[in-house]
């Protein structure tokens, strides 16, 4: 089932450029490094558009992973890498400030393990510059998301989870 939550995931996935890396990290120091061995891996190879950190065995707890992040923002800074690479966030439990846990919007950004998804500045600025209403992306996406219902998603998600 595909909903086309992100408008720009669908190009660079039948391109090819999209990379996927399993981490056995059991500790945010080894999860930095493994970050910082991907941010590398990111700046040898231009092919790969985007990369995303898979860490099933750190980060479990949604607030320890969300202060996490902050981690990962001053590594950017320490990397001299800031406004060249993004790090956008998934986690099962991800929950945006203002919704109950439980609302369906919420599953536009939870998979199935935590996730670290290392974005190229350039291109996501380049995708919202030719998209025709960028700023409707996450009313469309809290519609949508609504219209299947939190039940649904929830038992999708399961599903994929055990797959």
């Amino acid at each position: 089932m595909q909903y086309n939550l992100c408008p720009f995931a669908r190009r660079e996935l039948n391109r090819g450029s999209v990379t996927f890396t399993l981490c056995d990290a059991t500790d945010e120091d080894a999860l930095l490094q493994a970050l910082v061995r991907e941010l590398q891996r990111l700046e040898d190879c231009p092919e790969i558009e985007t990369l995303f950190i898979v860490h099933p065995q750190v980060l479990g707890d949604f607030y320890l992973f969300n202060d996490f992040l902050g981690r990962c923002d001053a590594l950017l800074k320490t990397m001299k890498l800031e406004g060249i690479y993004q790090i956008a966030s998934f986690h099962p439990d991800y929950q945006f400030a203002g919704t109950a846990a439980t609302d369906a919007e919420n599953y536009s950004n939870r998979s199935p393990y935590p996730m670290l998804h290392l974005l190229r500045e350039d291109s996501v600025a380049r995708a919202v510059a030719g998209h025709p209403d960028i700023d409707r992306v996450p009313e469309d996406n809290i519609r949508t998301l609504n219209d299947v219902g939190a039940d649904r998603l929830r038992d999708l998600w399961e599903r994929c989870r055990h797959e």
